[in-house]
């Protein structure tokens, strides 16, 4: 973790807390978790800020769908809708950042290459006593 990012560190460190203490299993906090933001009408990074371990436990979007269901009678339909239009462009942002994120490997690689070949061909243009 970066120290520069001193508040995402400190979720990270609660959220990692929250895990190790509980008594569900990963899937079933993540659940918990979903259900929570929801209750609350949280923002949209909320949702972002969970996606990664959301994942990572297998949460998928029918998991996602199925969870506004069953809390829809209990925090309402207006916070259901909230949810969903927040997830959406939470999901949508979380795509966005890992095409940016492959577009710059993608560009780096392609750098990479194009300095390897430069090398190669200033080599070669040097003559064999060169090498």
């Amino acid at each position: 973790m970066s120290d520069d990012q001193p508040v995402l560190n400190t979720i990270a460190e609660i959220t990692a807390v929250s895990v190790a203490r509980g008594t569900l299993n990963a899937r079933e906090h993540m659940l918990a978790r979903l259900a929570a933001l929801v209750a609350v009408d949280a923002p949209t990074v909320s949702y972002v800020l969970n996606f990664e371990p959301a994942a990572e436990v297998g949460l998928t979007v029918e998991d996602t769908q199925g969870l506004l269901v069953a809390v829809a009678p209990i925090v309402g339909t207006a916070r259901v809708a909230s949810a969903a239009g927040k997830l959406t462009d939470a999901l949508g942002f979380v795509i966005d950042l890992a095409i940016a994120e492959a577009e710059l490997e993608v560009e780096a690689e392609l750098e990479a290459e194009a300095e390897l070949e430069a090398e190669l061909e200033a080599e070669s243009d040097a003559g064999p006593e060169a090498r």
